[in-house]
């Protein structure tokens, strides 16, 4: 959304630090952390998705090769279309909290957990 508007206060020298310290905590601008906080948007922290971002990779790599695999036919899988399939939702989420790093609602956050408790039946794990 285009910011075309000035706004400003005036507030205590401690609480704005504690604004620049928790913005800077979340990742975020000063501007965009009050105005989700104003508008009631749920603040996610991100730390530790930059690791979890690189495992996702080698975990597609590794996807990558077994398909490979599988459709020269040395290997076979039941579900692997199912695993690939859910393992790109997974990682569209993730790329969400990346760009945006402000939840949209509980539910997407749900959808989320549904999608990893899918991928690990797709595979085969439990």
């Amino acid at each position: 959304m285009k910011k075309d508007k000035q706004f400003s206060i005036r507030i205590a020298a401690q609480d704005l630090e504690t604004i620049r310290q928790k913005a800077a905590q979340a990742h975020m601008s000063q501007s965009d952390y009050v105005t989700a906080c104003c508008l009631g948007k749920r603040i996610v922290i991100l730390d530790g998705l930059k690791e979890v971002l690189r495992q996702q990779k080698a975990i597609g790599n590794n996807l990558n090769q077994l398909t490979v695999l599988a459709n020269m036919g040395k290997v076979q899988f039941a579900n692997l279309d199912s695993a690939v399939q859910e393992f790109a939702k997974i990682n569209t989420a993730l790329r969400e909290l990346q760009e945006g790093g402000v939840a949209k609602s509980q539910s997407s956050i749900q959808n989320r957990e549904n999608h990893r408790r899918n991928f690990r039946r797709c595979i085969g794990g439990q």
